[in-house]
C-alpha cells in the first residue's frame, strides 16, 4: 500500500511538473506580424561611435525571463533594419484587400493612394481535410516533393519579383524603380531582403484577412523555406513575421545564417565585403567593411535567434565554400542557446552535410527535415 501511495505521489508530482512546463512553454506561433509593433525604437548611434565587439554579440543580453526576450528581440530587429537591410514598414489591415481567384490568392496593398498587387497560386493537397498547413517557398521550394506527398500540406510560391525584381541572372530594375519603391519612395535605399520580407508578410495578411473558411489554410501552421539567396530570404521572412511557425533556410550562405565576424576571417567565402549589395543597405558596406565589421552591433546568429520561440531549421552544404558554412556553424550554435534558455531546444536545429549538389537535399537529411515539418506544421 505504501509503495502504491509512493508511486501515486511520484506520478502526481510528474503530472504537476508537466502541467507547469506546459503552462510556461512559449507559444509556437503568434497571430500578429510583430508583437512589439507599438514599442519605442531604441537609439541607434552612428556607426563610427559603436564599440568594437570581436566575439559574437550576446543575443541574450539583459534577458533573464522569456518576458524579457520580446524587448531584446525587438532591439535586435531594429538594429538589423537600421544598419543592415533597411526598414520593413508596417501595414494597416485597412490597406489590404484580398480575394481568391480560383486557387490563386490575390492581394492588393494600398499606401498613400498607390497600389501594389501580389498573387500566388495555392496548391492544395489531395489528402486530409481543411484547413491545411501551408509551406511558402521563397522564389520556389527546393525541398524534395517526397517530404510533402501524402501529407495535408498546401504549398505556395512567393514571387518576389512582384515586390523587387532584382536578380543576379536576369535583367532587373535598380533601387528606386522597384514596385516596392513606388509605394515607399522614402525607402528606396532599402536592401531587397527587407522589401521581400515585407512582400511575403502581405501575402500572409491576405490569408489572414480572408480566413480559413475562404482560403482553406490554417493560420497557425504556416512555414517558409528557400535555398541559396532564397534561403536568406526565407530566414529574413521568418525572423520578421511572427505568424510563421516554421522557417527552413536551406544553404543560405553569407548574409543568411553565417556570422559576418567569422566569415571575415575566412577566404573565398561570401563575407560582408564580398556579398551582393542589392540585398542590403549600401551603407552597411560603407560602415562595416574590413575590420570595421567588429563595430557591427549584431551578427547573423541574432537574425536566426529572432525566429525564437518559433521553429527554425538551418541546412548547410560544406562542399560549396562560398556558402561560408564554417561561419554558419558557430552562428547556429550561438543562436541555439536562445531556444535552450527557454527550454524549447527541440524547436531549433541545424545540419551541415556535404556530398550533394547545391540546393539538392541529400537523403540523409530527409528524416531531420521531415521531423520538423511533421512536428511544427502538422503538430504530430
Amino acid at each position: 500500500m505504501k509503495r502504491l501511495l509512493l508511486l501515486l505521489v511520484i506520478f502526481t508530482t510528474m503530472a504537476v511538473q508537466a502541467q507547469r512546463r506546459t503552462a510556461t512553454t512559449p507559444p509556437l506561433v503568434y497571430n500578429v506580424e510583430n508583437t512589439m509593433a507599438k514599442a519605442a525604437k531604441p537609439a541607434m548611434p552612428p556607426a563610427d561611435q559603436l564599440p568594437i565587439i570581436r566575439e559574437l554579440p550576446d543575443a541574450l543580453q539583459g534577458v533573464t525571463t522569456f518576458a524579457d526576450w520580446a524587448a531584446r528581440r525587438h532591439a535586435i530587429g531594429e538594429m538589423i533594419q537600421h544598419y543592415g537591410i533597411g526598414e520593413k514598414p508596417a501595414v494597416s489591415s485597412d490597406a489590404i484587400l484580398a480575394h481568391m481567384d480560383g486557387d490563386t490568392l490575390v492581394v492588393y496593398v494600398t499606401v498613400d493612394g498607390r497600389t501594389l498587387k501580389l498573387q500566388s497560386e495555392i496548391k492544395y493537397p489531395d489528402t486530409g481535410q481543411p484547413p491545411y498547413a501551408l509551406m511558402i517557398g521563397t522564389s520556389g521550394i527546393s525541398l524534395p516533393r517526397q517530404l510533402f506527398q501524402g501529407r495535408p500540406i498546401a504549398t505556395m510560391v512567393f514571387h518576389e519579383d512582384q515586390v523587387n525584381d532584382y536578380s543576379q541572372w536576369r535583367p532587373h530594375h535598380e533601387r528606386g524603380e522597384y514596385p516596392f519603391d513606388r509605394l515607399y519612395p522614402n525607402l528606396k535605399d532599402n536592401g531587397a531582403y527587407s522589401e521581400w520580407a515585407w512582400g511575403l508578410s502581405r501575402l500572409i495578411d491576405g490569408l489572414q484577412k480572408l480566413g480559413p473558411a475562404v482560403t482553406r489554410i490554417d493560420m497557425a501552421s504556416i512555414g517558409v523555406t528557400g535555398c541559396s539567396y532564397a534561403g536568406k530570404m526565407a530566414l529574413y521572412c521568418g525572423a520578421f513575421d511572427e505568424r510563421i511557425a516554421l522557417t527552413i533556410a536551406q544553404e543560405p550562405g553569407g548574409g543568411g545564417a553565417a556570422a559576418w565576424r567569422v566569415s571575415h576571417t575566412l577566404t573565398e567565402v561570401e563575407s560582408l565585403d564580398r556579398t551582393d549589395y542589392h540585398w542590403f543597405l549600401e551603407s552597411m558596406r560603407d560602415n562595416f567593411r574590413g575590420d570595421s565589421v567588429y563595430r557591427l552591433p549584431y551578427d547573423q546568429h541574432q537574425l536566426c535567434a529572432m525566429v525564437c520561440p518559433r521553429a527554425l531549421l538551418l541546412l548547410g552544404n560544406p562542399d560549396y565554400k562560398w556558402l561560408a558554412d564554417e561561419a554558419m556553424l558557430p552562428s547556429a550554435q550561438a543562436a541555439q542557446q536562445v531556444w535552450q534558455r527557454f527550454g524549447i531546444e527541440d524547436r531549433m536545429s541545424y545540419g551541415i552535410v556535404g556530398g550533394h549538389p547545391h540546393c539538392m537535399l541529400p537523403e540523409s537529411q530527409y528524416p531531420l527535415v521531415q521531423s520538423f515539418i511533421d512536428k511544427f506544421l502538422l503538430h504530430r
